[in-house]
């Protein structure tokens, strides 16, 4: 009952947030100001991230960003739609960003605070990264967590590449979307060092100028200490789902 009611609230919350701006985005208060606002809502399968399973109930997760003169404040949420397995992946995020651009090259720089009100437990992590705007827009990120283990915390670090691609057609409408990841995992929620491998495809379908719709499927693949049973043990596993995105 708890993680529903926290779904609820934070589900109404960005419904009502995206109305409000939705208002002032008619009266054209947002015309011409550096401000830029946008928020999803998304239903999956799974909850997968960095090669864990933190859920193998479908997961309803929603989130609003806000951003400024590079500089982007985030809020975003996962809750378990279902209850059917023992794992509490009900999730508060809140994030700060500053990238800068130059060229070809942008560099980011960020802090999130990672709250599990189910299990009462917190994590703190700060990350770099670079991205290229190249062919296939190759990015690489530094995470590093020095949330307290005795808190839930993951204490350590976390590599990762990604890589990703689109190819439009129908008028430029729909793109269909392919991303990779390789992450390497040195302590982060496991005592020794673990590798993992995601691969997905979805569709980008523009459902207005400012709505868009993206149903996605992915493959992700533990190695190392990751998968080993007396450690991270984790499984390869299938996961897809929709999201609904929208730019104000």
């Amino acid at each position: 009952m708890y993680n529903k009611i926290l779904c609820v609230y934070l589900l109404g919350f960005i419904l009502v947030f995206c109305v409000r701006i939705a208002e002032c985005t008619e009266k054209g208060v947002l015309e011409g100001s550096s401000i830029s606002v946008s928020a999803d809502i998304a239903v999956n399968s799974k909850y997968i991230w960095r090669g864990f399973a933190l859920d193998d109930d479908p997961v309803m997760q929603q989130g609003v960003y806000v951003s400024a003169y590079g500089v982007t404040g985030s809020i975003w949420g996962s809750f378990d739609i279902d209850a059917d397995d023992n794992l509490s992946s009900d999730e508060f995020d809140w994030t700060m960003n500053y990238t800068y651009e130059k060229n070809k090259i942008s560099l980011s720089l960020g802090h999130t605070y990672y709250g599990f009100p189910a299990s009462n437990a917190e994590s703190k992590e700060f990350y770099i990264a670079a991205e290229l705007d190249i062919p296939s827009s190759p990015i690489l990120t530094w995470y590093h967590d020095y949330g307290k283990e005795s808190s839930g915390g993951g204490d350590g670090d976390y590599w990762e590449l990604g890589i990703s691609h689109s190819v439009p057609f129908n008028k430029n409408s729909i793109t269909f979307d392919l991303i990779g990841n390789v992450g390497y995992n040195h302590k982060l929620f496991i005592n020794g060092d673990g590798l993992d491998v995601s691969i997905g495809a979805g569709l980008n379908i523009s459902l207005t100028d400012k709505m868009f719709f993206n149903p996605s499927i992915s493959y992700s693949v533990p190695f190392a200490d990751l998968e080993d049973s007396n450690d991270g043990n984790q499984d390869s596993k299938f996961f897809g789902g929709f999201k609904t995105l929208f730019n104000f």
